[in-house]
């Protein structure tokens, strides 16, 4: 028993799309540690700087302190540089980051995202792997999600259809996959900033 104890906590599925004017990014609020739902409030989608922001899904203590470090690293370079530091870069550090560590690794998968001149997306492996993308998923029920995800994206989708895309992935995962669940938490980042969606509005774009 207190070796089960001893397991981090994770299950999630996370999902982020690009759109004509931006980034959507949802995620579930439910962490596990085997079998158990150790938490049903569990934020996995964390704004990073003011047109940017991460999804987390691996072991929770692992993604809270890679998003401490990124916070702090973004500060120190926008005051040192006098400029915020671009989603590229900030991915490439990342990247470095859980590179660097590949031997003691971060048990995590992450999305960044954001909005430079452009919408940006990159998706990270735990070790350092990084991959531009148009739509992605990472998590337990990420392999139900993407079948909602390759049948439904287009380029150069509206604001409204991104966001039912992103919720109806989370929520197709739900069905499937136990260690997701517990609402649907979305962020929108465009050229004015992020913003977190209601989670009742969410629901309210979940097909029958």
């Amino acid at each position: 028993m207190a070796d089960f104890y001893k397991e981090p906590l994770k299950g999630t599925t996370t999902v982020a799309i690009i759109f004509k004017d931006g980034v959507v990014l949802a995620a579930d609020k439910r962490a596990t540690m085997g079998n158990f739902i150790a938490a049903k409030g569990v934020d996995k989608v964390h704004p990073v700087a003011d047109k940017m922001a991460i999804t987390l899904a691996g072991s929770v203590g692992d993604a809270q302190t890679l998003v401490r470090v990124l916070r702090a690293e973004l500060e120190l370079y926008k005051y040192g540089k006098g400029a915020p530091m671009t989603v590229k870069g900030a991915a490439t550090l990342l990247s470095n980051i859980l590179q660097g560590n590949k031997y003691f690794p971060y048990f995590v998968q992450l999305i960044i995202a954001g909005y430079d001149e452009q919408p940006q997306l990159y998706d990270l492996d735990p070790f350092g792997g990084l991959i531009p993308e148009k739509y992605t998923s990472t998590g337990s029920g990420s392999v139900t999600a993407y079948g909602y995800l390759d049948a439904h994206f287009k380029e150069g989708m509206s604001e409204e259809d991104a966001v039912r895309l992103a919720v109806n992935s989370v929520h197709a995962a739900m069905k499937r996959d136990s260690a997701t669940g517990e609402g649907i938490d979305t962020l929108i980042i465009t050229d004015k900033g992020v913003k977190r969606l209601p989670m009742q509005v969410a629901t309210g774009l979940l097909s029958a």
